[in-house]
């Protein structure tokens, strides 16, 4: 299968080229798009997709939400698919995203790890059974993350069951008791953390937490080229991690 990469100069991206380039994967790179050079690809650098000369099955997408319109162009005049795991979209960005599974196959998540899709299915388990507790989602990043709260921690929100009969609070501050029916969401930065998530259930008398914790970049990288091989005979639509991995 052959990929293009987008953002592979960035952390994210350069693991993906490093994993791909070190596996048995039937992958090639056969293009690479960055505003910045990496010097020491196997493959043909690009800063623009308008640039691009070569054919790729699937782009896999590691790069900065507002490089979204322009990939979007050059997957639909191509009809490429596309594995998306940039965050932070807009709406105008994530209506653009769902124009383009319309034409051509698209997988779309917040985090391609295989313990967090198991823990957004416990969520909303837990959530159901759970009624009435309190809940808290926070999540841990290292400081050079840009979006906050987290594409994850949104995910980890949108299971909770009945979510829309719950008022969604940003980080607490300043007088006032917590009210029924909230969740509190908190992002953290600071050094390297990879990434955690915990989301919280607190009840009378008792707590209940459920906890992920990433210990390095490449399984998220795994996930993407997981999701890239399952997507390459899809027809067009928009997918989660949920049917990649057959949640």
């Amino acid at each position: 299968m052959k990929v293009i990469i987008s953002g592979f100069t960035g952390a994210m991206g350069n693991t993906l080229v490093k994993l791909i380039e070190e596996s048995f994967f039937d992958i090639e790179i056969v293009a690479g798009v960055s505003n910045k050079s990496r010097g020491e690809c196997k493959f043909p650098e690009y800063e623009s997709f308008y640039k691009i000369k070569e054919k790729a099955d699937v782009i896999i997408d590691f790069s900065h939400h507002i490089l979204t319109k322009d990939m979007v162009k050059y997957a639909s005049s191509t009809k490429t698919k596309v594995v998306i795991a940039t965050t932070g979209h807009t709406e105008d960005e994530l209506a653009k995203i769902h124009n383009l599974s319309k034409k051509v196959a698209v997988i779309y998540s917040g985090n391609y790890s295989l313990g967090i899709n198991v823990l957004v299915e416990l969520v909303n388990k837990a959530s159901e059974f759970l009624s009435g507790y309190d809940i808290e989602v926070i999540e841990k990043h290292h400081n050079n993350k840009i979006d906050s709260p987290s594409g994850t921690a949104k995910m980890l929100v949108d299971a909770v069951y009945n979510v829309e009969d719950y008022d969604r609070i940003y980080g607490r501050h300043g007088d006032g008791k917590r009210e029924d029916r909230e969740i509190g969401i908190h992002a953290v930065r600071g050094g390297t953390i990879v990434g955690e998530h915990e989301v919280i259930f607190a009840g009378d008398d008792e707590i209940i937490e459920i906890k992920h914790t990433a210990l390095s970049k490449r399984m998220f990288a795994n996930g993407a080229i997981k999701a890239a091989l399952w997507l390459k005979d899809k027809p067009a639509k928009l997918y989660s991690m949920k049917d990649v991995l057959g949640i």
